[in-house]
């Protein structure tokens, strides 16, 4: 009976290598292979789109030191939102939830699906762009297949974090080889007068941001997962550390060898850069390129997903979402209600999305949130000092990165307003609204909780405990 009774909680089994393929696995997805024309097209010239890269690096990971402090005060799953939660109180947390849970990473998962369904059929579409009903077809095919590997195991879905972790790094090697070869040969016009061209415009430079910086989104995962890495206070930091400078340093380089093997216009005018680089050096076998970078994204896919749960999950069990996401599977410690919500929320993203607004929107909303995040850390920092700290960073890590947030969040704004920013703005303060009926009135029909119980004998899942 004594075995029955006990509480389920999800188990710590990360360790460091795991840790560091689950960022390093993340952020080295899409994006590297979608973003740069956008970010040469936008600030206008190879020298500038490398400096954009550079910072981007930079500020991922000072704010990545930010965050390991906060994972050591708070050691609870959930990232932001926890984090939120404990310092900013739960209206805010609520809105971060519930634009986390509608848009931000759902759009992170369509955006990611459709650059791998893009790259799939990349291929067998070389001199027309492939039909649109397709790539959303096999983007949605992407989703569903991973969500039920996560569903099922989380040490299967680790296992395939660490292959694709191991394939996208051979195929950034095989490019910057590349590009070092051709540099070697004497291809280095574009980096004569590099900065010719650049636009210094506050706006043009906060969408390259936007853009650089999809590509290494996936630098706070680990925060998502805390309860289930093993020494936390430990392995936080130090994978931290070792993969964003890992992903900068690779981002970096692959960029000098598009430069090197494509002039700044067919770079720009290229539609899935990877292959068109392919095409140029490797000639007949350009098509490993385009493989390359589909294996890429369906890692990076995996590790949005592993984490995305996880969020869904704890809000549940701080009682900002329905019950049933709070719960995990009984025999495979899974939380996998939580990840099948996701999964229907990102198919309904995915219908009508398109990748360059996804993007622009997920990073303006991300910033957001991010900013709020740091202000916590500070409130930390200056009114309850004597909070353990197994980790920590000087005051001013936190009050650049917020100076970078604030400006990233308001410089698509003031240069050029475009009515979108304003309705995903509306977006995000309307879970106000939504939070004071259903959540602190608690004005829920029976219904609900008739549903909840329905769906855990149908799921065969019970709620789980923290695991601190």
């Amino acid at each position: 009976m004594d075995d029955k009774t006990q509480k389920l909680s999800l188990k710590r089994e990360v360790g460091l290598m795991g840790a560091i393929s689950l960022i390093g696995g993340t952020m080295i997805g899409s994006g590297i292979f979608m973003s740069p024309q956008t970010v040469l097209y936008t600030i206008g010239s190879p020298g500038a789109s490398l400096l954009v890269w550079a910072c981007c690096g930079v500020l991922v990971i000072l704010a990545s030191f930010c965050y390991a402090e906060l994972g050591t005060v708070i050691p609870e799953s959930g990232g932001e939102y926890i984090y939120i939660l404990r310092t900013s109180g739960p209206v805010v947390a609520f809105m971060l939830i519930f634009s986390s849970v509608l848009f931000v990473r759902p759009a992170g998962v369509a955006g990611i699906a459709l650059s791998f369904a893009q790259y799939v059929v990349a291929p067998f579409y070389l001199d027309c762009p492939p039909p649109e009903l397709l790539v959303k077809c096999v983007a949605a095919a992407a989703i569903i297949t991973l969500a039920t590997v996560n569903c099922l195991n989380v040490r299967f879905s680790m296992s395939i974090q660490v292959f694709f972790m191991a394939a996208k790094l051979l195929a950034l090697a095989v490019i910057i080889i590349g590009g070092v070869v051709m540099l070697i040969r004497g291809h280095n016009n574009t980096f004569e007068d590099s900065f010719e061209n650049t636009n210094l415009g506050i706006n043009p430079i906060g969408i390259a941001f936007y853009q650089g910086l999809w590509s290494y989104d996936g630098w706070n995962n680990l925060n998502y997962v805390t309860e289930e890495l093993k020494r936390p206070e430990v392995n936080l930091p130090r994978a931290v550390v070792l993969a964003i400078s890992l992903v900068t340093g690779l981002y970096l380089l692959v960029n000098v060898s598009y430069l090197a093997v494509m002039t700044p216009k067919e770079l720009i005018s290229s539609n899935a850069v990877a292959v068109t680089w392919g095409n140029k050096v490797l000639g007949s076998w350009g098509w490993i390129m385009s493989v390359a970078a589909a294996l890429s994204a369906f890692g990076s896919l995996n590790g949005t997903f592993f984490s995305g749960g996880r969020v869904c999950f704890v809000a549940a069990r701080e009682g900002h979402m329905p019950d049933i996401l709070a719960m995990a599977h009984v025999h495979r410690l899974t939380p996998s209600p939580a990840l099948i919500f996701t999964t229907v929320v990102s198919l309904l993203v995915l219908i009508p999305g398109d990748f360059q607004s996804i993007v622009n929107f997920f990073s303006f909303t991300a910033w957001f949130f991010y900013g709020i995040t740091l202000s916590g850390l500070l409130y930390l920092k200056i009114k309850k000092p004597e909070l353990p700290r197994p980790y920590k960073v000087p005051i001013i890590l936190p009050i650049l990165v917020l100076i970078a947030a604030i400006f990233l969040v308001l410089a698509p704004i003031i240069d050029n307003p475009q009515i979108e920013y304003l309705y995903v703005t509306l977006f995000i303060f309307s879970g106000v609204i939504i939070y004071i009926p259903l959540i602190h009135y608690k004005v829920c029909p029976g219904l609900l909780t008739k549903l909840t119980v329905f769906l855990q004998l149908f799921l065969e899942v019970a709620p789980a405990e923290k695991n601190l």
